[in-house]
């Protein structure tokens, strides 16, 4: 019995590269690129269509960072494993890529072959981080169980600080009442888009509702 090849969604804002990558990925019979999509909003609408089994989703879109994509990727999509693909060697985005449910992180340098092995061990369940970027994960994990031995207490960090300055520019529009459709609008964003900053703001400064935000934007001069 053939084994079905395995869906993938592309997920990238550059052009070329995208194309590229699935005209490589395309010459392989044991997958099959389903959809493509070039920034979160689209990303999250196709997933929830296509229901893909794999999805390459770069760290770099217009708007919002792949990363904080990976909720909604989640929530539209249940059952695909997200592989975060960029040129980013950055510790906290490997950290924040793996925390927030990615299966692996690999860099745009890696070579055909080696995707597809990486593809079809992703759907193995393995987690699969690029070889070069072992040491900052390890780096990565040690500063984040380490936080001991400080001279003074940290201060609790402002929870506006954690908002993109995108996030921060929608939770402006909220301040003064907007719809999302009236912030894509005035950013210049899909509607979609806004949505997913919605979540995020919501999460990130742990509110229930666009009212609430309202409140706590007005309440902290953001406007």
């Amino acid at each position: 019995m053939n084994t079905p090849p395995i869906r993938l969604l592309v997920v990238d804002d550059h052009t070329l590269f995208r194309r590229g990558l699935i005209a490589l990925l395309s010459q392989h019979p044991g997958v099959q690129v389903v959809g493509e999509a070039a920034d979160a909003g689209e990303a999250q609408r196709r997933a929830a269509e296509l229901q893909p089994d794999v999805v390459l989703l770069d760290n770099h879109l217009p708007g919002v960072r792949g990363v904080d994509a990976l909720p909604g990727l989640h929530e539209a999509a249940p059952r695909a494993r997200v592989l975060v693909l960029t040129v980013s060697e950055d510790e906290a985005d490997l950290a924040a890529a793996l925390t927030a449910g990615a299966q692996g992180y690999l860099l745009k340098t890696i070579d055909g072959d080696a995707l597809l092995q990486v593809i079809t061990r992703c759907m193995r369940g393995e987690a699969i981080v690029s070889p070069e970027l072992t040491g900052k994960l390890v780096t990565a994990l040690r500063s984040a169980n380490s936080g001991t031995a400080t001279t003074a207490p940290a201060k609790p960090p402002d929870p506006l600080q954690s908002l993109s300055p995108r996030e921060l520019d929608t939770l402006r529009h909220i301040a003064h009442g907007a719809s999302n459709k009236e912030i894509a609008r005035a950013l210049d964003i899909a509607e979609t888009t806004v949505k997913i900053h919605v979540q995020h703001i919501l999460r990130k400064l742990d509110l229930s509702s666009r009212v609430q935000a309202a409140v706590y934007a007005s309440e902290r001069g953001v406007g």
